[in-house]
């Protein structure tokens, strides 16, 4: 006979409006708003170069979440506190959405830019290779029934998989690299016109809320899903 447990917390029924979730869509509307009819062209790469108002941000989020995935991981491997498996599950979740997104609008860039739509360059090679880890990642999780073995193989993979990140910021000091290199913050190279930096900088936290409210979002329905996991009995 099953030994009795102590009976789980009732599931409490999301928010009707999430407020987050909201803020969040706005700010990047508002943010595409500005980017399509009032920011200017770039002289050299015209109506392509409004893609940068994407794929960058999309890269710092997708690293963001993966860099969450990697200190939810040890924490959990340290305590042993589901809550952070659930974290670590939900921001791979998220970061997958957006490294997806940056693959895409690489190559919506790449193909007026260089021609082609893909080329084996070193950041975008390492940048698939790293959407191919936390896709397994996903896998992984649906793959092994018991939780605790689940929760300890996913941390380590999880953390292993963020080791690629500074490879790929690196890679283009590192390789000859058709990707190009950051021009914000470097004092010695020209950056971008006050226009083109504020509409940057808004995408860069449009994306970033846009993350935190889809990583609440999917760690809610995270914990709903143990929740209905213990009713089981599993």
């Amino acid at each position: 006979m099953r030994a009795s447990a102590a009976t789980p917390a009732p599931r409490v029924a999301p928010p009707t409006f999430d407020w987050l979730f909201i803020v969040a869509v706005l700010a990047v509307i508002a943010t595409f708003i500005r980017a399509i009819f009032f920011t200017p062209m770039d002289a050299l790469q015209g109506p392509a170069q409004k893609i940068y108002y994407v794929h960058p941000p999309s890269a710092w989020v997708a690293f963001l979440a993966f860099g969450i995935v990697a200190v939810a991981s040890i924490g959990y491997l340290w305590m042993k506190d589901v809550r952070l498996d659930r974290l670590a599950e939900s921001s791979a979740e998220v970061g997958v959405v957006f490294t997806t997104i940056t693959l895409i609008t690489g190559s919506l860039w790449g193909k007026p830019i260089w021609g082609t739509w893909w080329t084996w360059d070193a950041r975008l090679t390492s940048t698939l290779f790293l959407w191919f880890i936390y896709v397994g990642y996903l896998i992984l999780r649906g793959a092994v029934e018991d939780r605790a073995m689940r929760a300890r193989y996913s941390a380590v993979l999880g953390i292993l998989g963020s080791l690629l990140i500074p490879f790929i910021h690196l890679s283009v000091y590192l390789f000859r690299t058709l990707h190009p290199m950051p021009i914000i913050g470097k004092p010695s190279k020209p950056s971008l016109p006050n226009d083109m930096l504020i509409t940057f900088l808004m995408a860069f936290c449009s994306f970033t809320l846009l993350y935190l409210a889809l990583l609440r979002a999917r760690y809610r329905l995270a914990s709903d899903e143990a929740l209905l996991e213990a009713e089981d009995g599993r």
